[in-house]
């Protein structure tokens, strides 16, 4: 599974309901039974899950070929600084005393 924030061995002690029709729970619970866990670790397990997945998608930076060779080559090979920067750094050395 992907890394997420609830461990096997914490306590549960948060409560979450959600209302649904009778088809839903009748067709959740034929899965759970399926699978051979209660419905309410089948709901959890499928949620934790999904979660998961929205997480990552949402938090991993995904970079076409040329994008990635793009994003090495200019660690590789990084421009000379510009005048401004240059200016900058001079103007921090001169108020820092370096």
């Amino acid at each position: 599974m992907l890394n997420t924030p609830e461990a096997p061995d914490k306590t549960r002690n948060a409560r979450l309901e959600a209302r649904i029709s009778s088809d839903q729970k009748d067709f959740f619970q034929r899965a759970a039974t399926l699978t051979g866990r209660t419905l309410s670790e089948l709901v959890i397990d499928s949620t934790q899950e999904a979660a998961a997945k929205i997480v990552q998608a949402h938090e991993a930076v995904r970079l076409s070929r040329e994008e990635q060779v793009a994003f090495v080559s200019a660690l590789l090979t990084p421009s000379e600084p510009g005048a401004r920067l240059q200016q900058a750094v001079q103007r921090y050395r001169q108020q820092a005393g370096l």
